[in-house]
Formats: structure tokens, sequence, C-alpha cells
């Protein structure tokens, strides 16, 4: 079948190069509009509880959260009762343009004693915008923005909507810088790993073209769904990463055809046949890997979803079109404006591999427990893996936004994210005092709970303001809630506000995990059977990325959560994002079957030329390492550009990224799986019979014919 689209793809060479340029340049171009229809949200679970106790205060009570919180600091010698002061705030928020706001709360107007600070130095004023929609609420924020600061009276800007809007700006701009610095040092070393500059500028060219045809895939579904801001960067970081992963392989297999001897037609039907039919299989697994974020119900992580499968099939897509018949068009020319030290160079076995795998396959035991012990050591911090949401924390240090996030909660307690809101039900009225005194008392008495008052009533509901004692993301937190939610009452008890937010949010996560790991295994083990007709090698293969992905989960907890080397990544230790891990397991987890596949995909080829298993695991791993080496220091490169991101969520994934190559493309591939191989023998090629059929029936094997590897000794 991929043999038979080499032949297509080299006839109408042309009609697919200007077809796919078109198509992919016309959506990136159109797809640039996304960048105005990004959100911050859907990190909690439209469906929890305390999803609806957001919708029944707002609805029942007319209450709607601040979108802006203003702290005023007053001048030296004066306090927050000076009529100077109040006068210079009160007009300046008097002067907002009326139609940009919905709702307006401040200490001077209402004259609440708890928007102020016991010494009157502090003074605090909430706005919430009018709209319902992010897009809106946004617009009128931007409105008004210039017109917060009051001259004469220190003024600090924060709140949901600022906090969005600043991880937006720091994301774009983060954006940019990754793609300013990756892309050339990324040309750089494929010209050195090539020798050509003309073959290192074909996948980077591939990857460009990804990133502009996920743009438009992203722009389409902005128009119906929400999709957050983050998306970009994952469609960035994999449509980049992985198409010069795919053009790597394709291009190199592509110049080790014509080596052998090939005309330029039947090397590119022979590289679509293999190295395409390998990209085929990778991108599809990753696709589904990706695929297993949509089972969540939070839009982040469909976004995620959203951005990492659209860039990795059309990535998979122009590898498989564009790129062959660029080859074709170029032929021997493929070689230009090579480097003087690759002139001539036949691209011959690596001394350094040949001599890796001798010793692997002589002592297999010797690789193989080490390993595994080094492994299991570094996921034992996973053990202790705490889980919270995304807060200010994901600025730096230092960022105006989270200072003035930390100011109010050190000085207005009531007014920061440790506030818990309990919604008391009746069936047809709200619950009379008796039971709203008793379930506050009970309340009073939790750990962790500081204080637990009626703060409005409405239809048949009652809300009590629960402030807490302990940190919103805590462990105590946690307790709290649960204690909360267990307090005997007749009337229905709904427990909300974000520690409630974010602990269901996880609860949402956790309770769908087993779902995404089904897919992910019973994908990973249909698939890489009908690539490569064995039961054991699907299997070893999740086993193999388990153990990546569980390593690399213990490093994440270790530095991020436990605090060590935080420093040095400028970011502030606090319990892991769910939706974070989530995402990293789904992406590693696809790019260790990625480079799975591409090396298993050799030694079964080899397999089928009838080698014995030593000779092709060994052949598998002389002929695939230096790509798959080259391809995950490629792809560090990317992932470390994006690391490089001001935002803690996205230094997260690019370290989780960087440890994950390194371990699977050096430790696991080149040492582990061949030694794996090596104990399996025979054994790692069976299949029963009547599966083997079902394999061979489905006609995705590229075994080469005898005459065509007769053509090896050509030339």
């Amino acid at each position: 079948m991929f043999a038979s689209w080499g032949s297509v793809i080299h006839r109408r060479r042309w009609i697919v190069l200007v077809t796919v340029l078109v198509a992919t340049l016309g959506a990136g171009l159109w797809g640039l509009g996304v960048f105005g229809k990004l959100t911050q949200g859907g990190y909690e679970d439209p469906a929890s509880e305390s999803s609806r106790v957001n919708k029944i205060v707002e609805e029942q009570l007319g209450q709607k959260p601040a979108d802006i919180v203003l702290l005023y600091t007053a001048p030296a010698g004066t306090n927050m009762d000076d009529p100077d002061v109040a006068k210079r705030v009160t007009a300046a928020l008097a002067a907002l343009p009326a139609d940009a706001i919905a709702e307006r709360v401040d200490y001077w107007t209402a004259r609440q004693p708890a928007l102020a600070s016991p010494d009157k130095h502090l003074a605090m004023a909430t706005i919430t915008l009018a709209g319902e929609d992010f897009d809106t609420k946004h617009a009128n924020f931007a409105k008004i923005e210039k017109a917060l600061p009051v001259d004469g009276v220190p003024t600090q800007v924060g709140g949901k909507v600022p906090t969005e809007q600043a991880m937006t700006e720091r994301s774009n701009s983060d954006l940019a810088v990754a793609e300013a610095i990756s892309l050339p040092v990324t040309l750089i070393l494929l010209v050195l790993i090539f020798g050509s500059l003309v073959a290192a500028a074909l996948p980077v060219l591939v990857g460009g073209l990804a990133i502009f045809g996920a743009l438009g895939v992203l722009r389409l579904l902005s128009l119906g769904l929400e999709v957050n801001t983050f998306a970009v960067n994952v469609a960035t970081l994999l449509g980049l990463g992985m198409a010069i992963d795919y053009g790597l392989f394709t291009v190199g297999r592509f110049r080790e055809e014509l080596a052998a001897g090939r005309t330029p037609a039947q090397a590119v039907q022979r590289t679509v046949a293999t190295a395409g039919r390998t990209v085929a299989f990778s991108a599809t697994l990753l696709v589904i890997a990706l695929a297993g974020l949509l089972v969540f119900p939070m839009d982040f992580l469909k976004s995620m979803a959203y951005g990492g499968m659209s860039a990795v099939a059309i990535a998979a897509i122009v590898s498989l079109t564009l790129l062959p018949a660029l080859l074709a068009i170029l032929g021997h020319r493929v070689d230009k404006l090579s480097l003087p030290w690759r002139r001539g160079a036949t691209g011959g076995e690596s001394r350094l591999l040949g001599r890796i795998a001798d010793t692997v396959m002589r002592k297999p035991v010797w690789f193989v427990a080490p390993i595994l012990a080094v492994l299991v050591a570094l996921a034992l911090p996973f053990g202790n893996a705490q889980f919270g949401g995304a807060n200010e924390k994901q600025l730096p240090p230092g960022d105006p936004h989270r200072a003035t996030a930390e100011a109010i909660a050190a000085n207005f307690p009531a007014a920061s994210n440790n506030m818990v809101k309990v919604v008391l039900r009746g069936a047809d009225a709200p619950p009379d005092q008796a039971i709203v005194q008793a379930y506050a008392q009970a309340a009073h008495e939790v750990p962790g709970v500081a204080d637990a008052r009626p703060t409005g009533a409405g239809g048949n509901v009652v809300v009590l303001t629960v402030p807490l004692t302990v940190d919103a993301l805590s462990t105590e937190a946690g307790d709290a809630l649960h204690r909360l939610r267990a307090i005997p009452s007749s009337a229905e008890v709904l427990v909300g506000g974000y520690p409630a937010l974010v602990a269901d949010s996880v609860q949402g996560i956790v309770d769908r995990v087993p779902w995404m790991v089904g897919i992910l295994v019973l994908a990973t083990l249909v698939l890489m059977f009908l690539a490569f007709g064995s039961v054991l090698l699907p299997v070893k293969a999740v086993v193999m990325s388990a153990l990546s992905l569980s390593a690399t989960f213990g490093v994440l907890v270790f530095v991020f959560q436990e605090g060590h080397g935080v420093d040095l990544l400028n970011v502030t230790p606090q319990p892991a994002q769910a939706g974070m891990m989530v995402l990293i397991g789904a992406v590693v987890f696809g790019l260790s079957t990625d480079y799975e596949t591409f090396l298993l995909s050799r030694m079964v080829e080899a397999r089928h030329a009838g080698q014995s298993t030593r000779e092709a695991v060994r052949t598998g791993l002389v002929r695939t390492g230096r790509m798959i080496t080259a391809a995950a220091l490629l792809l560090g490169v990317v992932t470390g550009a994006f690391g490089m991101s001001s935002l803690a969520s996205m230094r997260f994934i690019g370290l989780g990224m960087i440890v994950a190559l390194l371990l699977d493309a050096t430790v696991v591939r080149m040492l582990l799986v061949p030694a794996v191989l090596r104990l399996l023998g025979d054994a790692a090629w069976w299949a029963p019979g009547p599966l083997r059929r079902l394999q061979e029936r489905a006609g995705l094997s590229e075994v080469e014919r005898p005459e065509e590897r007769e053509l090896t000794s050509v030339g």
C-alpha cells in the first residue's frame, strides 16, 4: 500500500507539491486570526459540585465573581479615610466607561470595613466586567485598563481577567522567542547531521508547514469550541518537533536508498514504503495518545488535544505527500551544498553503535538489571505526588499581577483563594435559621476552617462563606472540604469555591485516567501488532513506555513539588497541575512508542530479510541509532526553547520532555530494548497463526521483495 503511494507521489510530484503547499500556507494565513480567539479558562470540571455552586450563586443570588481586584496603598502620611485619597479613587472609578462595567464595589462607597486593612493603609475595590464570554470581558478590560491606576495613590491591578491576560501575553511572547531560537539552532544541527544544506532544510520546511496547518485547524475549532491559549504552544512544539523527526527519518532513508544504487523513482517508492509507513504508524499512535485527553471534561485538556492532534496529523500528512514529492524533484541534488568533510561520504555503519550493539548482545542481563533499577529509583518520588490547579503562581516571582494576588491574600484573607462557599438548599424554600446555624456550628469545628457565616439567601438556598486557615491547594484543605461535605444536614449541602473547584477538577481527572490508559494501551497493542505481526513486541513497547513515563513523573515531582533546583528554573514549588501531568503522560507515551516504532521497523525489516534475531536487533540499532539520537537531540532543542518560557506550566512541560527524551532515546531505546529483545530471542517475533494471517490480510506490512533487495548490491 505505501509502496504504491510512493509511486503515485513520484508520478504526480509537481501536483502534490503545489496542492499541499497552497493548502497549508492558506490555512496558516487564515489561522493567524486564532490568537484573538484564545482563552485562559477551561480548567474546571463543568459537571462538578463546585461548578454547580457557582451557577446557583449567580442565578439565584445574582452574585457574580469579581473580574478585577484593585489594591490601593495610602500615600505617606495619609490613610484610606483621608478625604483627598477618597476623592481621587472614587473619581477615577466613576470615570470608567459605564458600558464596560456590570458592577463595582469599593471601600468608600460601600463602607464595608472588610474592604480596608485594620490600619486603613490598604483598601480594595472590585469590578465585575460586562459580558458573559471570555472575549467580551477581555475587550471591556482593554477599554478601562489604562484608566485603572489613580494619580497620587499607588494602585495594584489583579484579579482573574488581568491575570489571564498577563498569562496570554507571556504565552504569545514566549512562543515567538521559542520559535526564533529553536528554528535557526535546529537548522544548524540538521546541517551538521546531514552534511548538506539542501537536505537539512527539508525537515525545517515540513515543520513550518505543520505549524501553519495546525493554526488553521485551531482557528476553525475556535469558531465553535473554547480553545485555551496553551493549545498554540503545544501545537507549535509538537508540530515543529515531530515534523523534524519525520523529516529526519524520511530524508535519511531516501539518501540511504540512493546510496544503495536505486534510481530516484525507486528510492522514493522504497522510502515511502519503509520510512513513510513508519511515520504513518508513529503519527497515528501519537494522535491516539493525544486523543486520550478528550475523555477529560476540562476544556483546557481538550484544547491541548486539539492543538497536539492537529499538529502531529498535519506533520505526518506533509511528510507523506509534500516531502517525498520534493525528494522526487531533487533526486541526487538532495546532497547539494554539502559540507566539505561530508562530500563523497557513504554514511557507513557507526563504529560506536556497532560496539554498543555487540556488547549488549553479549551481556544483555548486565544492561537490563541496572537500567531497570535506575528507572525505578527515578520513579519513586512520584509516589508522593500532590496535585493542584492553575493560579497566579504560574507567573514568575515579581510579576505585578502575582504580587497583587499575594498582597491581597496576606492582607485580605476573605478575598483570597482560600474561601469556600457552601450552599444549603431546601426543597421549596430556603432552610430555616436553625438548620443553617447547626451546619455553621459544625463547620466551625472542622480543622482548617476559620469561620462559617451566612452571607446571602435567595430562592431556595442559603449561602455560607467559609474561610480556610490553610493553603487552598494543600492536603489539609482537601481534608476540610471532605469534612464539610460530610456534615449531616436536613438540607442539601453543596460545597464550592476555589479550593473545591481545584479538588473537583483533580478528582475528575483521576476518575478518567483509567479510560485514557486503556485507550493508549489498546491502540499501541493493536497498531503495533498490525505493523510488525508480533504479540510480544507491542507488549514490550507498552512496558518500556510505562517505565520512561514513570521515571519522568518522578523527576518532575522531585523538582517542581519538592523544590530541588527550582531556583535555577525561577519557579515556586507547589503541587503539580494534574492536567499538565496528564498532558505530559500522553505526549511522552506517544514519543516513546514513536521511537520504538522507528527502531523496531528496521529490526523487523532485517528479520524479514532472513537475519537471525541477534543480527536483526544489531542491524536495527546500528541503522536507526544515529537517527533516533539526532531526532531526540533536535526535539530536545525545540522543547528546551519552549522550556525557557516565563510561565511555570511551560517550564514543567519543557523539563518533562527533555528528561523523557534523554531517558527514552538513549538509555531505553539504545540499551534496554535491544537487551530485552536479545533475552526474548525468537519468541519476540511470534504470533498465533490466526492473528498472523489477520495481520497479513490487513496488508499493512511492507516486506521488500527479493528482486528489490538485489538492487542494494547495484552500483
